[in-house]
């Protein structure tokens, strides 16, 4: 039977539209064996008795039961007032003409199907459509959202409800969409279902305070108490880094130091400060680089400047405004003259595309890729390289938020083609890559039995595409660097290798483009590229 998008408001306490291993498209060997594939875990009694779990039998949101039907009325209340301002401009400013254009204009097409890598693994499951979110929002807006919407939904048949179980599916519902936007880009007019996904993301957080704790709690609102999204306060962030410096100085014969606070310099560097604490090799080879280049550069301890996590960009505009003010009154702090943003794809996105609505007149600093800063301190003649000590298996993911939406495709491939002899292209590559998986902040999502879902569904494609670079020497003989200049996307990418064990089975492993560039340089005596999983 086809799922119509009335079903979402009706069989309350079933599944809308279950999902199992066996509907997913095969992986190429030794993959392609559902035994040797990990268990799928199902949400276990407790959890269903204690969290809404009615869309496909996963769990990314962990939304607690309602209490009675009184707190689902006031939910659905909620959620009525929070369509109108959705599209109301004094309540929705920052993107409400894109959201209305993709609202009006979408034909049904599905020329955007094929395009999306979550509905293509799954084996074309009608609730991952990339349409199908828009498709309820449109029929929810039509009928409980404009003047007589009743009556004019009554006469075209749109019999969607507007309940708890409609709600509470929708919100769970957009959580299996990784907002890389591939749909936009195929669209032939330009609706952008990414974008309604996301606003519809936002309706839920600002409207009736719902948001995966990852993001919310243990993200935003941890970063703007303590100064980071990891907890981290910054004499902790200083004295990691301070060790980073010397563990990494000893392991390849140089003089690493990182300045801090450094007043009118020409940099203010912010990392993911996700690297601090998993990759700590990332932001050692960054201060390599750019004290070999004599950039005039500094990192700031105050307030969130040394993290440029804005999770915001995912499912709330007041909540990314605060941190990309924060982030900006830090650079006007130091008097730098501009910000680089490191190896962290939705601090790209946040801190250019989205914040350029905010931070106007003496608030709009110049920002700037390290991609770009690294594709000119490389070809400077500064640093001399050494390209054969990089003479393995190298292919690039390319993040969505630097690559698709950013449109910085060429300096990262200029770099690889110069110091990585064995360089090789994904297909497909550059803006039309799929997403690694994790995007829009699932790749720190990982409750109830959601690891599962974006490891098996989400990165379905993108691991299909990495054998595939590799499939000329596939044996765990041969070691291979997946480059993915991206924190998220590293973090997605280590739990992906890790499920499915492929540095042992393949000789896969991961890790930033700074890393590549260190290794390659001549006055580095050691390797320092590690063929580890961390």
């Amino acid at each position: 039977m086809t799922l119509k998008v009335r079903d979402i408001s009706r069989r309350p306490g079933e599944l809308l539209d279950p999902i199992s291993p066996e509907e997913l498209v095969p992986l190429p060997p030794p993959y392609d064996k559902p035994e040797d594939q990990p268990g799928w875990k199902p949400i276990n009694p407790g959890s269903s008795e204690r969290l809404v779990c009615n869309l496909d039998g996963v769990v990314a949101t962990s939304l607690p039961q309602p209490k009675d039907p009184e707190e689902q009325r006031r939910y659905v209340d909620q959620f009525a007032a929070g369509l109108k301002k959705l599209l109301d401009k004094n309540n929705n400013w920052t993107f409400l003409q894109p959201l209305l254009l993709s609202l009006e204009y979408c034909v049904r097409c599905q020329t955007c199907n094929d395009a999306c890598p979550v509905f293509t693994a799954s084996g074309g499951k009608e609730i991952y459509r990339p349409t199908y979110r828009a498709e309820v929002l449109r029929a929810l807006v039509g009928k409980y959202a404009k003047p007589g919407g009743k009556l004019l939904a009554r006469l075209a048949g749109n019999d969607i409800e507007l309940n708890w179980t409609a709600i509470s599916r929708l919100y769970e519902l957009c959580y299996r969409c990784t907002l890389c936007r591939r749909c936009a880009q195929t669209c032939p007019i330009g609706v952008d279902n990414g974008l309604v996904t996301r606003e519809l993301r936002k309706l839920f957080s600002q409207e009736l305070g719902w948001a995966p704790k990852e993001l919310h709690e243990k993200g935003t609102v941890l970063q703007l108490r303590s100064g980071s999204s990891t907890g981290m306060n910054p004499l902790v962030v200083k004295d990691n880094v301070e060790f980073i410096d010397e563990d990494i100085g000893e392991e390849t014969g140089l003089a690493v130091h990182t300045p801090w606070d450094k007043e009118g310099a020409e940099v203010l560097l912010i990392h993911n400060a996700g690297e601090i604490l998993s990759w700590p090799e990332n932001p050692g080879a960054f201060a390599i680089i750019l004290n070999a280049a004599g950039i005039d550069w500094t990192l700031a301890s105050d307030e969130v400047g040394y993290d440029g996590v804005n999770y915001g960009l995912f499912y709330d505009d007041v909540q990314l405004a605060r941190i990309a003010l924060r982030h900006v009154q830090v650079a006007k702090k130091l008097k730098v003259k501009k910000i680089v943003m490191g190896e962290c794809g939705h601090q790209h996105k946040a801190m250019v595309t989205v914040s350029d609505r905010i931070l106007t007149g003496q608030m709009n600093i110049p920002r700037e890729s390290c991609l770009v800063l690294l594709e000119r301190i490389v070809f400077s003649g500064k640093i001399k390289f050494d390209p054969s000590k990089n003479d393995f298996p190298v292919t690039l993911h390319d993040p969505c938020n630097i690559v698709r939406n950013l449109g910085i495709v060429e300096p990262q491939r200029r770099i690889l083609r110069y110091l990585c002899p064995q360089f090789r292209e994904m297909e497909p590559h550059g803006v039309n890559n799929y997403c690694c998986g994790g995007g829009s902040g699932f790749a720190v999502m990982s409750g109830n039995n959601f690891t599962d879902w974006r490891v098996s569904v989400a990165s379905r494609l993108k691991f299909k595409q990495i054998l595939d670079a590799f499939a000329d020497q596939p044996g765990p003989e041969v070691k291979k660097y997946v480059c993915a200049p991206c924190s998220n996307c590293k973090g997605q990418l280590r739990d992906l290798f890790q499920y499915y064990g492929a540095l042992e089975k393949s000789g896969i492993t991961y890790g930033g483009l700074v890393e590549l560039i260190v290794n390659a340089m001549v006055d580095v005596k050691e390797p320092f590229i590690k063929w580890e999983m961390h």
